[in-house]
């Protein structure tokens, strides 16, 4: 008997009460707008993509593991991802794009609601054939 009202005053201890104040939840972090990234000094490369859509790609060649895109007039900054393909892939998080190049084009993705956003997007040379 006394191992069982041990046992009841312990649990009664370690359980919270039925009429202790709910914890509060933790604050969720707010959502931040990522500040538009300078290309002040990068080379641009156009592409003309299907349905007419246009995408512009800044890059430095003092930094292969980044890129800035234009895309619907916004400049995002999008990091490169390892690949097994060969194929270059740079994605950033946050914004949910996605750009992956190919010799013969490139094509953005939207990894937020997974659609493609732009297909067909070539260079002038990349459309000649170069």
């Amino acid at each position: 008997m006394k191992l069982f009202t041990a046992c009841a005053m312990a649990l009664a201890i370690a359980a919270p009460s039925a009429h202790a104040a709910p914890k509060k939840a933790a604050a969720k972090p707010a959502v931040t707008k990522e500040q538009e990234p300078s290309v002040a000094g990068q080379t641009a490369t156009n592409y003309s993509c299907e349905l007419g859509n246009k995408i512009t790609i800044y890059s430095s060649a003092d930094d292969g593991n980044s890129i800035v895109m234009r895309w619907k007039n916004r400049l995002t900054r999008l990091t490169r991802e390892a690949t097994t393909t060969g194929a270059q892939r740079f994605e950033n998080k946050l914004a949910g794009l996605i750009w992956i190049g190919i010799p013969a084009k490139g094509m953005l993705l939207d990894s937020k609601v997974n659609r493609q956003l732009a297909n067909e997007c070539k260079t002038s040379d990349q459309a000649l054939g170069l």
